[in-house]
């Protein structure tokens, strides 16, 4: 599995011009839990993975387990 730091630069990009209130709200975590998962300080729990899979578009291995 890649470290959170490369995880974390993964969902800043997905997300893109997108602001980070929007994309918490979308996927019902709180804008500092995102804030943590973007700088690689917290992973996310399998049902917000799953979350975020279905918000971008992409697949959880995409995301969360791809190199």
């Amino acid at each position: 599995m890649p470290d959170r730091k490369i995880i974390g630069e993964r969902l800043r990009k997905l997300r893109g011009n997108l602001s980070r209130s929007f994309i918490a709200n979308a996927c019902g975590i709180s804008v500092s839990a995102l804030s943590m998962y973007e700088n690689g300080d917290r992973m996310p729990r399998d049902n917000v993975k799953v979350r975020f899979a279905k918000l971008f578009g992409k697949s959880v291995q995409y995301i969360f387990f791809s190199d």
